[in-house]
């Protein structure tokens, strides 16, 4: 132990006698350290910490399994069949989620809310700070005016009042009681501040509409396939009583965990590994540091050797040197961490799921550690094994003169190698998802963002209780929207595109021989008023649009889009085709108009069948939806009418929830996100590789030109020209470069693979690509060399053949 003390004090002393030397490289070490620190916090948070709740491993999401729709919400009587049938599970539960507007007496908020099944806590095994949860009556249709409110909400807006219990909050205009208060950190499904039950009614249970999301928990130990196998016997038990609802529908079982991560685990780990790539590079950085410093110490080093000093006691010696500095450059790393993790939460904060679990924890801390002691014997070995068996007739010598080239230096060239090749594979890696990123840029969504402003507006059930109030206001305001001056076109869509939100159902084509239930095509269902189209820029194709006069009262008609008619209708006009909803309730669609196709889900993925309603008929549902959102197009840029448009809409309701107020640009934006996200952070590391790298060969040939001054001197002394040295030096630093790039260009071939569900539309080996990043970085390479290589053309060759 006192040997320790002795050498970590004698480091200590080395650091404080040279500051330039080791600042340089605690700030290369802490680059690196505090990348891969910021990253594993987030791998931690996201996907090695269990869930928060009570043995997370036996939460199951449980999918309905449709033949074109392999995971899908299910109906309320298939969740009840579910429920009383299984033995695999403890308890069962369904909800929603969504947002609702809440009136506490003194603001109305829009809300995150939970709808859910009696159970719904007891899956969670939460149990209610105050008051209780629901109970089974509550359920039914009238008894489920009750909700449960999470501890923020109630002490955000109640003050934390201890007689809350029994007081009422509006939800939606609606009065409901207050019957507990659950405890802080539980906030499921979606942030949920306030939880209602799920109205159920026994009496007119539909099998067609699909809505609820379901979760359970297994019994202890039932493993998930033998869970799997008895929910997989119950769905064909179901099809064959159901034929006409549920024929080939199955049940599939996923992990809670796995569904709330998501497919974010491989940009994670992607980034992960570039991250170590940084720290490797940094690594190398370091040890071409150390390397240059233990030739000055050659003398100190054979002394030491002399005088009795074993080889391992000189290794020890210097080994507790780079830990030291490695730590040293871990302290600083985590002060990185502290702030890039803040920065990657910001960047992107919806990209992140269980982003309120992510911070520096005892696991974090202890990756730091263990990242900074490796990193320390990595950097340090190989420098302080060659240092450690000197020649001692040389090293004792006063002076000595070096005439070898980087031939004589293979470590140090071998390192600089290693740093162009890590260099190549993550500017490749990021010159993939550039160029993947741009032609996601440059899809056309199939309507125009531009000059588009959004706006979410809902009709509070006691303000307009019957269908007619509904539909009168909706044309009202339409109206006086088309007409505000600087609007151009105004309409509403319930479920907007880019968004999040969608609706599909089963239908078959009049005419057509009989499908059977499991083999009928699906087609995802928009509810839109007249003018919409118009609006969003959108062409009308074929046919006709929707008129005021398409009503209840009237045929249904239906518009589709290109998708629908190349599908569906191949060689053949589709207009005047009636087609039939699984859930329609009323008579079959009239085709009467072909619009061009929407990206309406994500810009990867192609448009989709679609079929499109007019908002007066809406054949899924018996009343009119209360919430849509309204699209105005203006005449110039939309931002300077925001406060106009809002204040034109409360005009004619006061207490009307005006909402989402942003240009169609940032739904645009927001839809990138997850690529923006892992493509900024990608090119952020590459940048910071190539800078290192190029630090790398800087010192590599400056320290060779250093070397070999006296036989420059020679060389200028018997005719060289500036061109021969400045060819020498360049060329030798482009060999390095060269075999760095062939080495690094077999790495990508191989890693890029891993990335490749982050690229659209790109292949993983792209040629262009590969040659331009090839290019960039030989270029880079040369810039960084040049320098050294001037500096060598100006060599005195007096003073040169005198160097020693």
């Amino acid at each position: 132990m006192s040997t320790l003390i002795q050498d970590l004090r004698y480091a200590a002393r080395m650091m404080i006698k040279q500051p330039l030397f080791f600042g340089v490289a605690v700030i290369a070490l802490a680059l690196g350290i505090g990348a891969n620190t910021a990253i594993f916090t987030v791998v931690n948070g996201v996907l090695l910490q269990p869930l928060p709740y009570d043995h997370p491993d036996q939460l199951v999401w449980l999918w309905d399994s449709l033949p074109k729709l392999p995971t899908a919400p299910t109906s309320a009587p298939e969740f009840l069949d579910w429920r009383d049938q299984n033995q695999s599970f403890e308890h069962l539960a369904a909800f929603q989620g969504g947002n609702i507007f809440v009136d506490d007496g003194n603001a109305v908020e829009d809300t995150p809310i939970g709808l859910v099944t009696v159970d719904f806590f007891s899956v969670f095994r939460v149990k209610p700070l105050l008051g209780r949860t629901f109970a089974e009556e509550e359920t039914l249709p009238g008894r489920h005016r009750v909700v449960v409110l999470s501890q923020s909400l109630w002490q955000k807006r109640f003050g934390s009042d201890p007689n809350i219990l029994g007081q009422t909050i509006k939800l939606m205009g609606i009065p409901h009681t207050i019957v507990g208060v659950l405890p802080a950190g539980f906030s499921f499904p979606n942030e949920a501040q306030i939880w209602r039950p799920i109205p159920i009614d026994p009496k007119t249970l539909d099998r067609g509409p699909h809505y609820l999301r379901v979760v359970g928990r297994l019994k202890s130990g039932v493993p998930l396939p033998q869970a799997q196998a008895e929910m997989s016997t119950i769905a064909s038990r179901l099809s064959e009583q159901h034929p006409e609802k549920t024929a080939g529908h199955g049940i599939k079982l996923e992990l809670l965990r796995n569904v709330i991560v998501g497919d974010i685990g491989t940009a994670l780990f992607v980034l992960l590994g570039a991250v170590g790539f940084v720290l490797l590079i940094a690594c190398a950085n370091v040890a071409n540091l150390l390397l240059a410093r233990a030739n000055a110490r050659q003398r100190e080093i054979a002394i030491r050797t002399a005088l009795g000093a074993s080889r391992g006691r000189v290794v020890r010696q210097l080994l507790t040197e780079s830990v030291l500095l490695s730590l040293a450059g871990g302290a600083a790393g985590v002060l990185i961490a502290l702030w890039g993790v803040g920065a990657l939460i910001s960047l992107s904060p919806d990209t992140i799921p269980r982003v309120k679990e992510i911070h520096v924890d005892f696991r974090v801390a202890s990756f730091a550690l263990l990242v900074s002691l490796v990193t320390g014997v990595v950097f340090g070995l190989a420098p302080a094994l060659q240092v450690s068996k000197p020649n001692l007739t040389d090293a004792l010598k006063e002076s000595g003169r070096t005439t070898g080239g980087v031939q004589r230096n293979r470590l140090r060239s071998s390192l600089v190698v290693l740093e162009i090749a890590l260099s190549l594979v993550l500017l490749i890696g990021a010159g993939l998802m550039i160029k993947s990123f741009a032609k996601l840029n440059r899809i056309n969504p199939g309507f125009n963002p531009n000059n588009l402003l959004t706006m979410g507006v809902t009709l509070l059930r006691t303000n307009y209780p019957e269908d007619e109030n509904v539909a009168a206001f909706y044309s009202q305001m339409l109206d006086r929207l088309n007409s505000t001056p600087g609007v151009q076109s105004a309409g509403a869509i319930t479920e907007l595109p880019l968004s999040g939100g969608n609706t599909s159902d089963n239908f078959t084509i009049e005419g057509r021989p009989p499908i059977a239930k499991q083999d009928q095509p699906l087609a995802e269902c928009r509810v839109v008023t007249p003018h919409y189209f118009e609006s969003m820029g959108i062409p009308l194709l074929q046919g006709r649009d929707f008129l005021y006069t398409d009503t209840k009262q009237t045929p249904n008609v239906a518009l589709i889009n290109e998708a629908f008619a190349r599908r569906h209708f191949p060689g053949e006009d589709p207009l005047g085709h009636r087609l039939s909803l699984q859930g329609q309730s009323r008579d079959p669609l009239l085709i009467v108009g072909i619009v061009g196709d929407v990206r309406d889900l994500t810009l990867e993925e192609p448009a989709t069948p679609e079929i499109y309603f007019p908002y007066l008929q809406n054949p899924l549902f018996d009343s009119f939806e209360r919430s849509v959102t309204v699209v105005v197009r203006t005449k110039s840029s939309p931002t300077g009418m925001v406060e106009g448009l809002r204040a034109e809409l409360l005009s004619m309701d006061k207490t009307l929830p005006v909402y989402a107020l942003k240009p169609m640009t940032e739904y645009l934006s927001d839809s990138l996100s997850k690529r923006r996200f892992n493509l900024v952070l990608l090119s952020v590391f590459a940048a910071v590789a190539v800078l290192l790298a190029a630090v790398g060969i800087y010192g590599v040939i400056s320290y060779v030109v250093s070397q070999r001054t006296h036989e420059i001197g020679i060389r200028v002394a018997v005719g060289a020209h500036s061109i021969d040295i400045l060819r020498l030096i360049v060329g030798q630093a482009m060999i390095l470069t060269l075999v760095g790039i062939a080495i690094g260009i077999g790495a990508a071939l191989a890693l890029t693979r891993l990335m490749e569900s982050l690229l659209f539309d790109v292949s993983v080996t792209d040629p262009l690509t590969f040659v331009v990043i090839s290019a960039v970085l030989t270029s880079v390479a040369l810039a960084a060399c040049f320098v050294p290589a001037l500096r060598a053309t100006r060599v005195d060759p007096m003073i040169a053949l005198r160097y020693e």
